[in-house]
């Protein structure tokens, strides 16, 4: 089985930036595949906040579109989401899958953004 695996969250105030890694473990990786990162709140379910396809063009939620970056590496079998200039409503926990969620999701990342 491939297990999402992601990192780099932490807290930080308005204004900073992270970012997160997303990567897998087990027999399988990143490449060929679309990759989505996906934010979770509490008591709500998870949404999209970015994707990049294995070829082609990066996609932005409204949320965080002209803060965000989202780039991948498939030799160091990665995907990164740079956010800047967060904001208290970035915080959550953040996953990353394919778009069909074949990868078993990892225990995500946890971003909190204080005022």
């Amino acid at each position: 089985q491939v297990y999402a695996v992601e990192s780099g969250g932490g807290s930080v105030q308005v204004g900073g930036s992270l970012r997160l890694s997303c990567t897998t473990k087990g027999e399988g990786t990143i490449r060929l595949y679309d990759i989505h990162w996906y934010r979770q709140t509490p008591g709500k379910q998870r949404e999209f906040v970015a994707s990049i396809p294995a070829f082609g063009i990066p996609d932005y939620s409204a949320s965080v579109v002209g803060r965000a970056a989202i780039s991948r590496d498939d030799a160091q079998n990665t995907v990164w989401l740079q956010i800047d200039n967060l904001k208290p409503e970035d915080t959550g926990v953040y996953y990353c899958n394919t778009r069909a969620g074949s990868f078993a999701w990892g225990q995500g990342t946890q971003v909190t953004v204080s005022p």
